[in-house]
């Protein structure tokens, strides 16, 4: 016969076992969303990775001209303005889960109607512009209401915030290689048009993920519930808050200008180095694949400790080494293992740059203005990028491929230092300790 007091030990050590299973379940429970959220991001940002290395190859197959790839690039990137302006706003007051999945299936039957119409009745140039401009105005609205979910899922999860922004960025970087070494196996195998069905289905997958295990109530913007106060204002709202804050006024300015060499870089410059130097068009999905790789481990370092370093001097170093290596390269002519492991060594570097901006931004922007500041600064940021992509494919027409790498080097190392003799980057550590807040179990050293 059992003793009393086994029993009563056997007892207390089940309901143990039993508490604990309980408690790991709930914390897969919480964890789900996010896991469902990064997830999400995975499949749309890949196919939007196939998509930047096909249209290119489309439009030059059709007309031959580095300038017509300018011209698709300007179509690709004016909808990002447009679209981050009013993107926001939308997301804000319709809500954040809701904004994520419409965008997504949007973006899906747009990308899927160029190898569709390219197979059945023709794809004219015209027609192509046309299409890739709808799904460039569709995916600012998507990514921002994306990207203004993580802290209320890091919340729900018990994840440290700066942590999240890490993960994050991990996951578009990951997204970026996979999508472009995809591209490069797709557009060898089968065409670039063909490839842009699996950008469609990325897309498809992500809207599924979303609206199956992202929870309504923790996807809905303090806007969309009632909040009237911060509702007010739209899209100026965005912008004024960016503008009172010198720390967000000197980060969109900086990235406003280097975009505009990135892409003329990946529309223009890379493109016609891989098709014209290199003699082979698939090359650029393996270059891009590369600084993926690269950026990929630099996010995942930053998240696991290099969020506890982050300032100014941080900033500037990766800015500086992962922009202009790659275009010197390109100038002198490197053979492509050496190229390749440039852009893989750039991207390491470049890999902790988005994080440290979203750390700085989570910290200093509230709930409810979320979507409208993302957006604006989506804006903002993609506002010189048509000039960037036009006169990427002007400047190669008129002076050549070599020379215009040479200026885009050194225009992009003078913006990159920047952050070491402005003052208003110094707030950038300050913003990095705002954001340890604990009531969202946010990492505080």
């Amino acid at each position: 016969m059992d003793d009393p007091h086994v029993r009563q030990a056997r007892t207390m050590s089940e309901a143990a076992v039993l508490a604990e299973r309980v408690e790991g379940s709930r914390a897969s429970r919480r964890r789900l969303p996010i896991s469902a959220l990064f997830t999400a991001q995975f499949f749309s940002l890949s196919g939007n990775a196939i998509a930047l290395i096909a249209i290119p190859i489309i439009a030059l197959a059709q007309t031959g001209s580095p300038l017509a790839a300018g011209v698709a690039g300007v179509f690709a990137t004016v909808p990002l303005v447009i679209g981050g302006a009013l993107g926001g706003v939308l997301v804000d007051r319709f809500g954040y889960r809701v904004s994520s999945i419409v965008a997504d299936v949007a973006s899906a039957l747009t990308v899927i109607a160029i190898p569709v119409l390219s197979a059945t009745v023709g794809l004219p140039f015209g027609v192509l512009l046309a299409l890739v401009f709808l799904g460039g105005l569709l995916d600012p609205p998507g990514d921002t209401a994306k990207t203004v979910l993580v802290p209320d899922l890091a919340e729900l999860a018990r994840m440290p915030l700066a942590r999240a922004a890490g993960v994050q960025a991990t996951v578009q970087r990951t997204a970026s290689m996979v999508g472009a070494g995809a591209a490069g196996v797709l557009v060898a195998f089968i065409g670039a048009t063909p490839a842009l069905v699996v950008d469609a289905a990325g897309f498809a997958v992500s809207a599924v993920l979303v609206a199956c295990f992202v929870p309504r109530r923790a996807a809905t913007s303090a806007a969309a519930i009632g909040d009237g106060d911060r509702a007010k204002g739209g899209f100026i709202a965005g912008i004024r808050f960016i503008a009172a804050s010198p720390l967000l006024r000197v980060i969109v300015l900086l990235v406003t200008l280097t975009n505009a060499i990135d892409v003329a870089g990946m529309t223009v410059l890379k493109p016609v180095y891989a098709t014209e130097v290199l003699g082979e068009p698939a090359t650029l999905g393996f270059m891009l694949g590369c600084f993926a790789a690269g950026a990929l481990s630099g996010s995942a370092l930053f998240g696991a400790f290099g969020h506890r370093f982050s300032g100014r001097l941080m900033f500037a170093s990766c800015f500086v080494l992962g922009g202009v290596p790659p275009y010197l390269t390109m100038a002198i002519g490197a053979p492509l293992p050496v190229l390749l492991t440039v852009l893989a060594l750039s991207g390491l570097a470049a890999g902790a740059i988005n994080p440290m901006i979203s750390t700085a931004m989570y910290g200093q922007v509230p709930d409810g203005m979320r979507a409208r500041v993302f957006g604006a600064m989506t804006a903002g940021v993609a506002a010189s990028m048509p000039l960037g992509a036009l006169l990427g494919g002007l400047a190669v027409e008129q002076f050549g491929l070599v020379p215009t790498l040479a200026v885009c080097a050194g225009i992009y190392l003078a913006l990159a230092s920047s952050p070491l003799y402005l003052d208003s980057f110094a707030g950038l550590a300050a913003a990095r300790r705002e954001s340890a807040d604990p009531r969202i179990g946010v990492d505080a050293d």
